[in-house]
């Protein structure tokens, strides 16, 4: 397999291919309970909108057209997740293609992305909009080490998608063409390529993908602002206090980032490394300056505008360009690729399969413990209790809880939700007297209503001139649950 590999390189994109169909089955075969990104991107799926929350909608837009192409199932979120996934593997397999010419680097280089454990298992397992950072930064380094290399309108055009999707799929995605432009403008040999005609077509096409999100964000600055900032600020008491936990995260979200990549291919050209630490090319410099731009600016952030809470998974399109850049300088370094090569595979392989192997099994062994995961709890139960209790579907699911109400729509897809979590969101809906609204929270102390509940009881009773519901607890078994552990629910069903 290695020496195919090695003579035809694009048999690795069908290999990834094969991978990633094994993820879509696995995620099909273990519980239809949802993490936390899942619920809210089926929960949103409802809905068209330029903005949404503190996150921009490119992958809600996403989600959206694939959610009305094929329904509201796990299918829908699972395919539109793998297949963005694998086609940020794709992109990043012919920016190799571009920048290296020997064949077993343009592998190990690819498979790279596998040691960065923010794309190949916290992507995988719940992400959503980092995942379209990952897609729109191999996107983008592929149009933009084209644009280097044999620049065309085309490739001008693909540098402007790719920045226009990775802005309005994370804003930090911002600081990844921003230092390839720095980048572009320090190095001779590239400078020329930012006083082309050709870049007016790169900025157009940027603004206009991010122009709708752009005003939406102007008219919500509270909304869109508010709570980024809070993450990225932890309200440290003084400046020093400040700088010292930045830095100190920063250099932790490194490490979580980019820690094992750096392992792995250490172990991959350890006879090989003062040769490769000292090689130098016009692609790995321009590379090595993308980076060391990136690592700068953040460091400016946490100087100077009290940035003290960077994590990992915010570096992930920043770092994306890390394995290409080792295969960069290996390359020019001249070293011997068979042993590195072979190894890679292996270590891919392991790898691939651990990641299969926990996320298939992710549902089972905690009940073994006694530490219940999001698959565990049993929405398909409490759907179920639903449906018996009115002898039907609701009408109208009400909740607050973007968790518990996106797993109750993918339970019944069927209904329309409605979650005071997004006031500005609201569905059509009819109520009769089959199909009455539902207001459904959790509930594992079996008190009465929560206090948040009296508004939104009171505002949905009104408005369809409903009477007052009477609350009702579920006891449930968790999902492949150990005998007697359960998990509670309470609903409240509202007649016309």
């Amino acid at each position: 397999m290695g020496g195919l590999l090695d003579r035809r390189p694009q048999l690795i994109l069908a290999v990834l291919g094969t991978y990633f169909l094994l993820h879509l089955i696995v995620r099909l075969s273990i519980p239809n309970a949802l993490e936390l990104d899942e619920a809210e991107q089926i929960l949103l799926s409802q809905w068209f909108a330029f903005g949404y929350n503190s996150q921009p909608p490119f992958y809600n837009w996403l989600q959206y057209g694939v959610t009305s192409l094929v329904g509201v199932s796990l299918f829908s979120l699972s395919v539109l997740k793998c297949t963005m996934l694998f086609s940020a593997y794709i992109f990043y397999w012919l920016t190799a293609r571009l920048t290296l010419k020997n064949n077993s680097l343009v592998v190990v280089a690819t498979l790279g992305l596998l040691t960065v454990p923010q794309i190949v298992f916290e992507a995988q397992r719940d992400l959503t909009h980092s995942v379209a950072t990952i897609f729109a930064g191999s996107l983008f380094l592929y149009g933009f080490f084209r644009t280097l290399k044999t620049p065309t309108a085309l490739s001008y055009a693909i540098v402007g998608i790719a920045t226009g999707i990775g802005i309005i799929s994370k804003y930090n995605f911002a600081l990844l063409p921003a230092a390839a432009l720095v980048a572009a403008l320090i190095d001779s040999d590239f400078r020329k390529r930012l006083f082309d005609i050709r870049l007016i077509l790169t900025i157009v096409i940027s603004i206009a993908i991010v122009l709708p999100h752009a005003l939406w964000f102007l008219n919500h600055l509270d909304l869109a602002i508010d709570r980024t900032l809070h993450k990225m600020t932890g309200g440290s008491e003084s400046l020093l206090s400040q700088m010292s936990v930045g830095f100190s995260r920063f250099i932790g979200a490194i490490v979580g980032i980019a820690g094992v990549t750096i392992a792995i291919f250490i172990a991959l050209f350890a006879k090989s490394l003062p040769a490769v630490l000292r090689a130098s090319s016009r692609w790995s410099r321009i590379a090595g300056n993308i980076l060391l731009i990136e690592i700068g600016a953040i460091a400016l952030m946490i100087l100077f505008a009290g940035v003290d809470n960077i994590a990992d998974r915010w570096l992930t399109p920043l770092f994306l360009i890390l394995p290409l850049y080792i295969c960069m300088k290996a390359e020019s370094a001249a070293v011997e690729t068979k042993v590195p090569f072979k190894l890679s595979l292996a270590i891919s392989g392991v790898i691939t399969v651990a990641v299969l192997a926990v996320l298939a099994m992710r549902a089972y062994w905690g009940p073994l413990i006694g530490d219940y995961q999001r698959l565990n709890i049993p929405y398909d139960s409490f759907a179920e209790t639903i449906r018996k209790d009115i002898g039907g579907e609701p009408g109208l699911i009400v909740g607050y809880d973007p968790h518990l109400d996106g797993n109750m729509r993918l339970q019944m897809p069927g209904t329309p939700v409605q979650s005071y979590f997004y006031p500005d969101f609201k569905p059509s809906y009819q109520l009769d007297a089959k199909h009455p609204v539902v207001f459904v929270w959790r509930e594992n102390k079996g008190r009465a209503p929560p206090a948040w509940s009296k508004q939104f009881f009171g505002d949905v009773l009104t408005q369809n001139g409903l009477k007052q519901p009477e609350t009702r607890i579920v006891t449930l078994p968790y999902i492949y649950g150990r005998p007697g552990d359960t998990y509670q629910f309470a609903y409240a069903v509202a007649y016309p």
